[in-house]
């Protein structure tokens, strides 16, 4: 139950990588570094919550954008940079997308396993819970940095490679940061703010998945018409 929404979330993204496909050995390292950041992740939440003497809404939302948010977020995209970024197999704007969210379900995948474990004899539906929320959340924020992280690579033209770098990391913590929060801050009637942040996300990132999706149609269309 744990494992499944990753699996299924990991064969949606992959088919949607169908004209110059990863190699299963990049994909595999990636996830599994994705699986392995979980470690240092949970070490500096740890610490930074113990730095965290603010009291109320504004200890929440520390914990939720810097202690949770950017963290995570940092750690994933740290994976993408230092294992694929820079390979030769990183060749085209969709790339970003598929390593960054393989990297995130990586993550996800043990995330998942933990919350099920310890929570399951409380709540019996949370593997549900996290199925159709938190795990598919890591994957819109995977594609959100992705989006960008490739574009930072491939974007040379329009001179904003550097934008494009520090929001593959800016805009995922900070929407990260926003999901966490309104979870965390007890808000009455949360769902009003939970659900549009929730179509937000899926509505972002299915356009960007989307457009990136597109130019890898068309460049290797362009390629086999040169052919």
């Amino acid at each position: 139950l744990a494992v499944a929404p990753v699996a299924v979330l990991i064969v949606f993204i992959l088919l949607h990588d169908r004209y110059d496909r990863e190699p299963f050995s990049m994909l595999l390292k990636v996830f599994f570094f994705g699986m392995l950041i979980s470690i240092p992740i949970l070490g500096v939440e740890m610490l930074l919550s113990r730095f965290n003497f603010f009291k109320g809404i504004i200890g929440v939302a520390i914990q939720a954008f810097v202690v949770v948010g950017f963290t995570e977020e940092f750690f994933k995209r740290f994976v993408v940079i230092k294992s694929a970024l820079y390979h030769k197999e990183f060749n085209e704007k969709l790339d970003g997308i598929v390593y960054c969210v393989i990297a995130s379900l990586g993550f996800a995948l043990v995330e998942n396993v933990m919350y099920v474990f310890q929570f399951s004899e409380i709540s019996a539906s949370v593997w549900l819970t996290r199925a159709i929320v938190s795990v598919p959340a890591h994957m819109l924020l995977g594609i959100i940095m992705g989006y960008y992280l490739g574009m930072s690579k491939f974007g040379d033209k329009d001179g904003k490679t550097r934008n494009y770098y520090l929001m593959s990391l800016v805009a995922p913590a900070v929407l990260h940061g926003l999901f966490d929060f309104v979870l965390m801050a007890g808000l009455p009637n949360y769902l009003y703010y939970f659900v549009p942040i929730l179509v937000f996300m899926w509505v972002i990132g299915m356009v960007m998945l989307r457009k990136h999706y597109k130019s890898s149609k068309l460049e290797h269309s362009y390629l086999h018409f040169k052919k």
